[in-house]
């Protein structure tokens, strides 16, 4: 897909709703009694990939354009499926499903598609094992396919290594079938949908620091759930926002839960000027966000914020790229089991549309362009199928001197299939 330099980004828009949110509406409408209605899911190819799974495990779902409907059979209500579950793109449901397929009275196999099949397992293979699940990697290299034998579980104190929130709710998830409470302690806080979510549909789970505790057998019951915007999604338009002359946006009803909305602080670090209006703080924070053109100035990035940001790396060193003096990203190495390796693409691209950007370790080195110096220019961009890859650059075209190519531009399917009609709209292209 072909893009240009824009003179206007002026509007208002709503982005789709938060994608770890519909995941586990879904997930925990399912081993909840009764039904649990969605309004806001977000009709992406991941998100949909966990309806396909929770279908073939027996539970039905009406997907209708104004609500998900989930008619829920309980923790233990799950049937064994007639076949292989298929994750797709979907890290979140692999590793989130696995949870709870460890508790159950059947053997099950879990497999995705050929970035899944290399993305690391063995982070909740580990624990969900010494809880008493049976997980084996098929092609023996600790990643899908699974083969997941559930049964009988013991509740456990366990410490990852790494900061990720989807191992701690797959523990969370299989911790609801043990014997006993099951304590995750991480090492610094990372997303707590999961932990706000449970206890919605009734769970018993406690939080103290970085510690979250869940008792085991609770009863679910179906909720009505409303999901915020997705912050992951806002992000390129805030980006945008930010770098686009005399730009003015609003992006209306964002999730702002603090876990995740790292990307808020990094701006402000930076010198740019968002404003939260119409906030609201019950349940899942959510607010109206209205951004303006900012003259952005390099920061640090690292530490405790990384967990809170991670997926809206690209983007962030998209506005770094643009931003006067030097950006550190740093402590950020999981970037480099996302769908692409994340600093290596960003690194690959960035250079060629005239970035000074250097690849470290655990994240990057970018010297941005202050004013005087020539801007960025158009270039062909291998997406890598990455969504979030393709987004990024999309934003930085509209910067660029010349023509930008996206290669592999359709992968935004996954989390924002109406991303570019967005786009369009507010550069006043219809």
């Amino acid at each position: 897909m072909i893009f240009h330099k824009t003179k206007n980004l002026k509007g208002e828009i709503t982005v789709p709703g938060d994608k770890s949110i519909s995941h586990r509406a879904v997930m925990f409408g399912a081993i909840s009694e009764g039904k649990t209605r969605v309004t806001n899911f977000l009709q992406g190819a991941d998100c949909l990939s966990t309806i396909g799974c929770f279908r073939r495990l027996g539970i039905e779902i009406d997907n209708r354009p104004e609500q998900i409907t989930v008619h829920g059979k309980g923790l233990f209500g799950l049937s064994a499926p007639s076949g292989i579950l298929d994750a797709g793109n979907s890290g979140t449901t692999t590793r989130l499903i696995s949870g709870i397929l460890a508790g159950q009275c059947f053997e099950t196999t879990l497999t995705g598609d050929a970035s899944i099949q290399k993305r690391p397992m063995k982070r909740v293979m580990e624990p969900l094992s010494l809880m008493g699940a049976r997980i084996e990697s098929l092609n023996g290299n600790g990643c899908a396919p699974l083969k997941i034998t559930g049964g009988p579980l013991k509740g456990i104190r366990y410490s990852p290594t790494v900061i990720s929130a989807q191992v701690k709710s797959a523990i969370l998830l299989a911790g609801l079938y043990a014997d006993s409470p099951t304590s995750v302690t991480e090492l610094a806080l990372s997303r707590n949908h999961t932990e706000l979510m449970l206890r919605t549909f009734g769970a018993d789970v406690r939080t103290e620091g970085t510690t979250a505790t869940v008792l085991p057998r609770p009863l679910l019951l179906g909720q009505d759930i409303r999901v915020p915007g997705d912050i992951s999604s806002a992000a390129y338009f805030l980006a945008a926002g930010l770098l686009v002359p005399h730009a003015d946006v609003l992006i209306r009803n964002v999730g702002i839960n603090p876990t995740r909305a790292g990307i808020l602080d990094v701006i402000k670090d930076m010198g740019g000027q968002v404003t939260l209006l119409n906030e609201n703080r019950e349940g899942e924070p959510t607010a109206d966000l209205h951004v303006t053109h900012s003259n952005l100035h390099g920061t640090v990035i690292g530490g405790d914020i990384i967990p809170t940001l991670i997926d809206e790396l690209p983007v962030i060193a998209v506005m770094a790229a643009m931003a006067d003096g030097t950006t550190v990203i740093r402590d950020a190495a999981e970037l480099k089991v996302k769908e692409s390796n994340r600093i290596d693409v960003m690194v690959e691209n960035l250079s060629a549309m005239g970035c000074d950007i250097t690849a470290t370790e655990d994240g990057m080195v970018i010297h941005g362009k202050p004013p005087e110096n020539k801007p960025l220019h158009g270039a062909v961009i291998h997406a890598h199928g990455d969504h979030r890859i393709a987004m990024s650059f999309a934003v930085a075209s509209l910067m660029a001197e010349g023509e930008t190519d996206i290669v592999d531009s359709e992968c935004v399917s996954i989390s924002y299939p109406e991303f570019y009609r967005d786009l369009r709209q507010l550069c006043g292209d219809r």
